[in-house]
């Protein structure tokens, strides 16, 4: 899930909410989304394999 702040980047949050924090994990924070779209494939990918 890919949300973008305040600061004009994207980030990157699991789909699940983390149980221990109640909130997403962050994955990640990207310049642009289309960085952030890459990361996010790759993290499906390797979810996998």
């Amino acid at each position: 899930m890919i949300r973008k702040l305040k600061a004009g980047g994207y980030r990157l949050y699991s789909r699940k909410v983390n149980p221990k924090t109640g909130r997403r994990r962050n994955l990640g924070t990207f310049k642009s989304r289309a960085a952030a779209e890459k990361h996010e494939r790759a993290v499906q990918y390797f979810k996998r394999h």
